[in-house]
């Protein structure tokens, strides 16, 4: 699930800079991370260009094993881009024509285009108020022509993945994970990736584990299913001369590899100082009617985005911009609504949960850069914003 804002200029046009063109507290701080790790990209750098080894496939095995064995799990395949990892698992897992896809319309486009490109029907099921897909709506949604399930853990909060395993078993599905927003989260213990047949993950730039660029990789424990995986995103080939079927040219770069993994080693801290953030919104934002996402003991939530609900989003995020603090909507408009997606049959009111949350959610800053007085700053001015 791709994150629609692809650069920094696009970031700022979309969630307000103040009036010198800059906000002081920001949704990310890739200039902060660059200073860092400037000396780490370098030497990465200097090696790839020196190996003139730019897409061999063997150069993604450090990756892919450290990846595997962070979400403890069999295999994990490097891909192009988290929708390459979507449209790539769903494809592994033989959806085509006919077949139909239950998942949520809250999310990125690129969760739906990935079942509509493999052929496949979405069938959006309503979310809960923690914005994750509910148990419930999935399996009133089944019919004869479902053949996978697929949750999105949304804002790096796992989906109720013990419930929907347990229809899948049930019902013979398959489940594919949209775990784009969600790498370091643990569910009852279980880390992110390890619950579907296949789980696709993004690292966009904006991701908790973040590229330079597009990239993305997929977990599974399913020999068969890696296999396949590694078949297609590497144009169907068995070697360099002989083609088994049909596929793509979706392979995850040498650079992008070695970027990830030298990120991958630093992630827990990012994941735990993300949540200390939150905690501290908890505890900072005193306005009643103001929801925060609270983490349950079940859950160990990786904050990849710090989603509020309130009234009158739409005059806080202006008054927040006013103040130099950026904010942002994921997702203003949900999926089903969307001009492409008409002929799916949704109208509105469809879809209750989903629709109500799409006028009250407001994402605020809670990148690892971020220092307590900058969460205490934006806590402050939303106190201010509602007269407490």
């Amino acid at each position: 699930m791709d994150d629609l804002l692809t650069d920094a200029a696009k970031i700022s046009a979309a969630m307000g800079d103040d009036a010198n063109g800059q906000s002081s507290i920001r949704i990310s701080d890739f200039a902060s991370q660059y200073q860092e790790e400037k000396e780490s990209i370098l030497h990465i750098v200097d090696q790839v260009f020196s190996s003139g080894i730019f897409v061999g496939l063997e150069r993604l095995e450090e990756f892919e094993k450290a990846i595997a064995n962070y979400c403890d799990v069999k295999h994990a395949v490097g891909v192009g881009s988290g929708t390459d990892a979507l449209f790539l698992s769903l494809r592994a897992l033989g959806v085509g024509p006919g077949d139909e896809v239950i998942t949520p319309a809250n999310s990125h486009f690129s969760s739906t285009s990935a079942i509509i490109h493999v052929g496949g029907t979405p069938v959006f099921a309503d979310v809960k108020d923690n914005l994750n897909i509910d148990p419930a709506a999935i399996e009133a949604a089944i019919t004869s022509k479902t053949k996978v399930i697929m949750p999105v853990h949304l804002t790096g909060r796992i989906a109720d993945m013990n419930e929907i395993s347990e229809i899948a078993r049930k019902k013979g599905l398959r489940i594919l994970e949209d775990a784009a927003q969600s790498i370091g989260a643990e569910y009852h213990g279980r880390r992110s990736g390890s619950f579907g047949d296949a789980a696709a993950f993004s690292a966009h730039p904006l991701k908790n584990l973040n590229a330079a660029g597009d990239a993305g990789y997929i977990t599974t424990n399913d020999d068969q299913v890696a296999s396949r995986l590694r078949t297609l995103r590497n144009n169907g080939l068995l070697d360099r001369d002989h083609v088994l079927e049909w596929g793509y040219v979706a392979r995850l770069d040498v650079l992008q590899a070695e970027f990830l993994k030298m990120r991958l080693l630093k992630l827990d801290n990012i994941i735990e100082t993300r949540r200390a953030h939150a905690e501290l919104y908890r505890k900072e934002i005193k306005v009643a009617g103001v929801m925060q996402p609270e983490c349950a003991a079940h859950e160990r939530n990786s904050y990849h985005t710090f989603i509020i609900q309130c009234e009158d989003r739409d005059g806080l995020k202006d008054y927040l911009a006013a103040n130099g603090v950026q904010s942002a909507v994921h997702y203003p408009e949900p999926i089903h609504l969307q001009p492409a997606a008409v002929s799916l049959g949704f109208e509105r009111g469809s879809l209750p949960v989903t629709e109500s949350l799409s006028n009250r959610i407001l994402t605020l800053p809670v990148n690892q850069y971020l220092r307590a007085a900058d969460i205490q700053k934006v806590s402050s001015h939303i106190n201010e914003f509602y007269g407490s």
